[in-house]
């Protein structure tokens, strides 16, 4: 071999989705890189409110939605008294969450409200209302900042379903690498968006009450949508159009509950400090709703049927008009409206995957959403939000308007959650001025309940029907799923109890299922008797009598020591005659264990399931249901041996190009923790862990590898 030549490297299995992992995701990270920054007051303010206060730019215009159809040029004064009544309500629902985030300064919620005072199955229903939320979140924040793009770049407008979906996967995307909120760039859309917004309010009240503003006629607007004409008032402002106006401005106080579900990320005092943000925010998302609809008061802005231009860039051209200034205010009014809204969605993909394992470690959700990826992030619940979110986008066409019937009944369920269960931990511990506080909360969750009713019924045909249904469902899922690991604890916990030593039997059986003779089968012979058993049998299940009759001549050509069963199964049901076999055996011999191999040729996980059946796996459960007999499937792995055989296979070729070219950018092969850190340095006079004597206690400073826990001597 020349010195330009390479050995070939043999690259262990699942080589190649594991270098296009790391090419993309980058090296991974390891669990001592897992902190958590504290943020402070100002920083939080920025980074946990962008959900909350970018609802501003869309709840009006769909007050209007509702209203304009059936109230004509009355809506424009039937929207004051209707923000009015949502503000008394983010009120009453932030005073609420003040005593929240006093209350329980853990991660969680709503769902450590309901589940300390309720019990955790009562919880799942604020589980279930904040799940629903996050999905509908990534939705509608995506959709809106589309909107704010397609409203100053009209030509986009056809394509705002993919731009949206596009976002939604790039969010996805960079949450998969580790993208964190907790820094000042993500802080800076929220103030960016604020300042703006107050400057539009402010500037454009001053213009109102002096000089006037422009006044746009919906009639002149192609493409707005329909005005009734005539007095709207009286003939169309039916108690159900304002209710239903209600309901779509409800959307406004999304995101309140933001900071109750992360106060463990403040500074200490973190109670306090998260009350202070809290009421800050609430301030900034009052004023800004209730600016944007005194300006839909004044200049009559009209929504489009097709959701752009927003309500929010017509206020923007009608207070700075379309002079130099009034151009590059609306345009950044429109990039700080997009930014806040997509960092918004990117909320969302901090708090469904977090609130999901939180719930899974309750043993309401499967225990893949516990599990950290490959940059630490609970890549499994992203995953999941962004199949559920993109899903929804499909399902309603990516506007905002489709998507708000889903909104509200998640958001005011979890209103409602906090508000009963505040009100049960102020009756259980009676704290100093508890009347006033329980009164606040209680009314807060009658309300929320109320707001729940009316949005279920006014928007029932809008879409609400869905979440309607969906929301029971998915709260029987979460009970029937902590039931099913209930049961299986409750049996583990039984058999310990029976005694922690395994049982012995007088006698031991291995029975190999067969169905030709090759190197599986051999292996599986080979490690039956390996265990040391009374009697090795091989069995055959004969279904087609001539492949039978050649494996019994195969058997006896190539000498095989092993008997060989072949039993007959007319019906053809394999698990079925594996189960009678296995319980005759153990009747002929109660006090004997009977193990079943199932020999099985591993290939790559699409091939082999192309290629192969699952026979041994339902054999496996069927068996295993009989308590003296085990069954263990026995892989041989056909594609190592494959792969050893071809090694310039092109995957192989392609994983050798990409380990290459990471180990140049700096993305190590090698991707042991222990190598890709630096270790601790020994101090003076400490002890190596391999010199302590037995009985010996030690504190250990470092990462442990490895522990063993042994009988003492």
């Amino acid at each position: 071999m020349t010195d330009s030549e390479e050995p070939v490297r043999r690259l262990e299995p699942g080589a190649l989705g594991y270098a296009i992992k790391r090419l993309f995701l980058g090296k991974p990270l390891i669990t001592a890189q897992l902190t958590q920054e504290r943020l402070s007051n100002t920083t939080a303010l920025g980074v946990l409110s962008p959900d909350a206060i970018s609802s501003s730019a869309y709840g009006t215009e769909q007050i209007l939605v509702e209203l304009l159809p059936y109230a004509g040029l009355a809506a424009f004064s039937l929207v004051l008294p209707i923000t009015g009544v949502i503000l008394v309500i983010l009120v009453l629902v932030a005073a609420s969450y003040r005593q929240v985030v006093m209350a329980y300064t853990r991660a969680g919620g709503s769902y450590v409200v309901a589940r300390e005072n309720f019990g955790p199955r009562v919880a799942q229903v604020a589980a279930a209302a904040l799940l629903i939320d996050y999905v509908v979140t990534v939705a509608v924040q995506t959709s809106a900042g589309t909107v704010a793009v397609v409203s100053a770049i009209p030509s986009l407008g056809p394509y705002s379903l993919e731009i949206t979906i596009g976002m939604v996967v790039v969010l996805c995307y960079a949450n998969l690498r580790g993208l964190r909120e907790a820094g000042r760039p993500f802080a800076v859309p929220t103030y960016l968006f604020s300042v703006l917004l107050v400057a539009m309010i402010v500037v454009g009240v001053i213009k109102a009450a002096t000089v006037g503003l422009l006044t746009y006629d919906a009639s002149l607007l192609p493409g707005a949508v329909p005005v009734q004409q005539g007095s709207g008032l009286v003939e169309g402002a039916t108690i159900l159009v304002l209710l239903r106006a209600f309901a779509n401005g409800g959307s406004s106080l999304t995101g309140v509950e933001a900071i109750s579900n992360t106060v463990s990320a403040f500074r200490s005092p973190r109670g306090p400090n998260a009350r202070k943000v809290l009421v800050t925010m609430a301030t900034i998302l009052g004023f800004l709703v209730g600016g944007v609809s005194l300006l839909a008061y004044f200049t009559h802005a009209t929504p489009y049927e097709s959701g752009y231009p927003s309500v929010v860039s017509q206020e923007a051209r009608a207070v700075f008009g379309h002079g130099t200034l009034g151009q590059v205010m609306f345009a950044a009014i429109q990039t700080a409206t997009a930014l806040i809204l997509y960092t918004g969605a990117n909320t969302s993909f901090n708090g469904f995957p977090f609130l999901a394992s939180f719930v899974a470690s309750d043993r309401f959700l499967p225990r893949q959403l516990t599990t950290r990826g490959h940059r630490l992030v609970f890549s499994n619940g992203i995953l999941v939000l962004t199949i559920l979110a993109v899903a929804l986008l499909l399902f309603s066409g990516g506007t905002v308007t489709a998507l708000v019937p889903f909104y509200a009944i998640g958001v005011f369920t979890g209103f409602a959650m906090a508000g009963y269960g505040m009100t049960k931990h102020h009756l259980r511990l009676r704290e100093r001025r508890w009347r006033r506080k329980l009164a606040i909360n209680l009314a807060a969750g009658i309300l929320s309940t109320v707001v729940v009713a009316i949005f279920a019924v006014a928007k029932f045909t809008e879409g609400a029907w869905l979440v309607v249904v969906v929301f029971p469902m998915l709260v029987f899922v979460l009970i029937r799923l902590n039931r099913e690991y209930r049961a299986e604890a409750a049996v583990l916990e039984q058999t310990t109890a029976l005694g922690a030593n395994p049982t012995r039997y007088a006698h031991h059986q291995v029975l190999v299922l067969v169905n030709t003779v090759d190197l599986a089968v051999i292996e599986a012979l080979r490690y039956g008797s390996s265990l040391r058993p009374d009697k090795v049998i091989a069995v055959h299940f004969v279904i087609d009598a001539q492949a039978a009759e050649r494996l019994r001549a195969r058997w006896a050509e190539l000498g095989m020591n092993t008997t060989l069963r072949l039993i007959d199964v007319p019906d053809r049901r394999i698990a079925r005659a594996a189960y009678d076999l296995v319980q005759k055996a153990i009747t002929d011999a109660p006090r004997t264990g009977i193990t079943v191999l199932l020999p099985r040729r591993s290939y790559a996980p699409l091939l082999g399931r192309l290629l192969h059946d699952r026979t041994a796996d339902r054999i496996a459960r069927v068996v295993s249901r009989i308590p003296q007999a085990a069954a263990t499937i026995v892989p041989y792995d056909v594609q190592t041996r494959i792969r050893a055989l071809t090694p310039n296979l092109p995957e192989e070729r392609i994983t050798t190009v990409l380990e290459r070219f990471l180990t140049r950018i700096g993305a190590p092969h090698n991707d042991d923790p222990r190598t890709i850190h630096d270790q601790p340095k020994s101090e003076p006079g400490s002890t190596p862990i391999a010199a302590l004597q037995p009985g010996t206690d030690a504190t250990v400073d470092g990462r442990l590898h490895e522990i063993a826990l042994t009988d003492n001597p």
